[in-house]
């Protein structure tokens, strides 16, 4: 089941986003495979909270962007009509 969620959470991730999922995926298989006490259920509350962490964080990055992009258009302009 875990299998089926981190490729449904990928398909709508950049190419970077998708390497460093599978990275963390391979990650915790070795945990399990290590012989520790690990439940085999998933708490769907903690996956979205996951996901929705990593959408502020995405919001956030972007914003940026769009405000130093924003600056320099504006900046140009100034510049252009001098």
């Amino acid at each position: 089941m875990p299998v089926r969620i981190v490729k449904c959470l990928i398909v709508s991730m950049s190419a970077e986003k998708i390497i460093r999922e599978e990275e963390t995926f391979v990650t915790s298989q070795k945990t399990e495979k290590s012989g520790k006490n690990i439940s085999n259920t998933v708490d769907i509350n903690h996956l979205l909270a996951r996901v929705r962490k990593e959408e502020r964080k995405e919001y956030k990055v972007n914003l940026v962007f769009f405000v130093m992009f924003a600056a320099l258009i504006l900046i140009a302009g100034i510049l252009l009509s001098l």
